[in-house]
């Protein structure tokens, strides 16, 4: 027999607090924190709801709903199934691929497991299990061969080209710009990638480019976009065969910076450009924090970094 969707949860109150929830118009939490999760992701791969509404082939509306927790209460019923079901949501969510026909998937099986652990595990053991499957899956280089390849990572504007091209000089070595072997890959700009081909193409460029990149260079200072370090695997290979930088600023001078540059873009026809460019920083700080070191130009000149840099490249241990 068919239950009520409400049915499937527990008799505590939670499924009369709902429904008094629709009734009244107060958003449900869940949907509150979906709609943060959506946002926090586009910010960090840098989007604007236009790029992923058109990417997501919906409309901005429907986007902007989501994101705000006013979106479709389908995602609530799938919740209710997956509690039902005593498993996490993605195990729910998630399309597995696996080589079985039939029913049985070992893939899915496998995934449902390890989903099920993990959400159990507190934060801390997270972190271990995240640098343990890293380097199983892409083992890192010996500390010497890291090290004769000093990446950047940050935001536009935190002044990556210019300490990098001042540290190549220094050191004798190459400097690359990531930037432009995307291009090169590609045969196009960075513009006509996302506009022609989409956000996910420009990625497996990215991705295509490092991997070239790595191979040409045994020794170099690299340049990297600031959206890398929200893609899983490209960040991951970053960092298991580079020694990584997280080059920081203010948003403020972020802000500055580009515009001293004369790209006028993050402020075009968008006068919350600032509450975007702070968004974007804080959803990406906890990736950029996973950089083996770290310098703050804020107020400094392009020498005064420099030396601050190559003070903490010397103290590393060797």
């Amino acid at each position: 027999m068919r239950r009520d969707p409400d049915t499937l949860l527990p008799p505590d109150g939670r499924a009369d607090a709902r429904a008094e929830s629709r009734a009244t118009g107060e958003r449900d939490p869940y949907l509150t924190q979906l709609g943060e999760r959506i946002r926090s992701l586009r910010a960090a791969r840098g989007m604007s709801r236009k790029d992923l509404a058109r990417g997501a082939d919906v409309s901005e509306r429907y986007l902007a709903n989501l994101e705000t927790g006013t979106g479709n209460a389908s995602v609530l019923l799938l919740r209710q199934v997956a509690g039902a079901l005593d498993v996490p949501l993605p195990v729910v969510l998630a399309e597995v691929d696996g080589h079985a026909t039939g029913h049985g998937n070992p893939g899915a099986a496998e995934f449902s497991q390890l989903v099920q652990w993990l959400a159990q595990l507190p934060a801390s053991d997270l972190a271990r299990v995240r640098e343990a499957a890293q380097h199983a899956l892409s083992p890192a280089e010996s500390r010497d061969a890291r090290h004769r390849r000093i990446a950047l990572i940050g935001l536009r504007g935190a002044g990556k080209s210019t300490i990098g091209r001042a540290l190549a000089a220094a050191e004798g070595i190459p400097f690359v710009e990531l930037n432009a072997a995307i291009e090169q890959e590609a045969g196009a700009s960075l513009s006509e990638i996302h506009s022609l081909y989409g956000q996910a193409a420009y990625r497996r460029y990215e991705m295509r480019a490092l991997e070239r990149v790595l191979r040409e260079h045994d020794t170099m200072v690299l340049a990297t976009p600031g959206s890398l370090v929200s893609e899983p695997a490209t960040f991951n290979l970053l960092l298991s065969r580079c020694l990584t930088v997280w080059v920081r600023t203010s948003p403020e001078e972020h802000m500055a910076r580009v515009v001293a540059q004369g790209d006028m873009r993050p402020m075009e026809g968008n006068r919350e450009a600032m509450t975007d460019l702070r968004r974007i920083l804080q959803a990406r700080t906890p990736l950029y924090s996973r950089a083996d070191v770290s310098i703050d130009t804020s107020g400094q000149d392009a020498a005064s970094s420099l030396q601050a840099l190559q003070t903490q490249l010397r103290q590393l241990p060797h």
